[in-house]
């Protein structure tokens, strides 16, 4: 029977992660920009793709692609990899894409029929070191479950959360919290999908040396790599690695938590503020 790997984002991350899963899968490729599709699809020849273009943050473009891997065969995995950056966007767009997109790609997922999904499926979803690195109570989880009832009136609240910062501080902040509600949703949601039989993670990574983490380099990421443990650019395919193990039957006890893989940077971080 042939199986399904979904990838959302056919970007730096994305691409090895489906070379990785592409021996063992049929990859679904999802992504907003057909350019990056195609070269997807160039840079995986011999493995058997299948491309979907739409956006995260459109519920009804992330059903068309579930109906369009379930037509394949039961799905086996789904890596979440699509995101945005702080150079990319304004605090609206970030927390949208970021925040909703989890929303929307993790509860099409949880609202297929049983047969669609194959026994011992999960999820990965992609959020990043910048949520451990915001102080917890600036976090406002107290907000975060009214993405799953009122996605507007979710980000509404989020953006009264920034208004106080600076401009020029609030694409950065929103990152922050966005990612940092990927990783609560991973955890907090993760005993609805066990109850489906999928198990749910989320992998935060550092500063990866991707088209995306790069744009972050003058911003900052760059002096924070330097002073990590492992003081280097993390690189997409050890980000994809892990990846798959994650969704891997060698990793059937892992669910609702999150995998810090940042090469020690707020590990280093943490010590010098201590």
């Amino acid at each position: 029977m042939t199986t399904v790997s979904v990838i959302t984002g056919a970007g730096g991350m994305g691409v090895p992660t489906a070379r990785n899963l592409g021996t063992d899968h049929h990859i679904v490729l999802f992504d907003n920009s057909q350019d990056r599709l195609d070269a997807a699809v160039a840079a995986l020849d011999g493995i058997e793709v299948t491309t979907v273009l739409g956006d995260v943050t459109d519920r009804a473009a992330v059903d068309a692609l579930f109906a369009t891997a379930t037509g394949i065969g039961p799905i086996a995995s789904v890596v979440h990899t699509a995101g945005v950056s702080p150079s990319m966007g304004d605090a609206e767009f970030i927390s949208r894409i970021n925040a909703l997109g989890t929303v929307n790609v993790d509860e099409a997922l949880l609202a297929l029929a049983s047969g669609a999904v194959a026994d011992g499926a999960a999820i990965v979803n992609v959020a990043s070191m910048a949520a451990h690195l915001v102080p917890a109570e600036l976090i406002p989880e107290t907000l975060f479950p009214g993405a799953l009832t009122d996605p507007d009136a979710f980000v509404a609240a989020l953006l009264e959360t920034y208004a106080p910062f600076p401009a020029e501080a609030r694409s950065g902040f929103s990152y922050a919290v966005s990612k940092g509600f990927v990783k609560w949703y991973s955890s907090a949601q993760a005993e609805r999908f066990t109850a489906a039989g999928i198990r749910i993670v989320s992998v935060s990574p550092g500063s990866v040396d991707t088209e995306m983490g790069r744009l972050e380099a003058e911003s900052g990421a760059g002096a924070m790599v330097e002073g990590a443990n492992v003081p280097r650019w993390g690189t997409a395919q050890e980000m994809a690695d892990l990846f798959t193990y994650c969704v891997s039957d060698k990793a059937g006890y892992l669910t609702g938590t999150d995998i810090l893989n940042d090469g020690g940077v707020v590990a280093s971080m943490r010590a010098r503020q201590g």
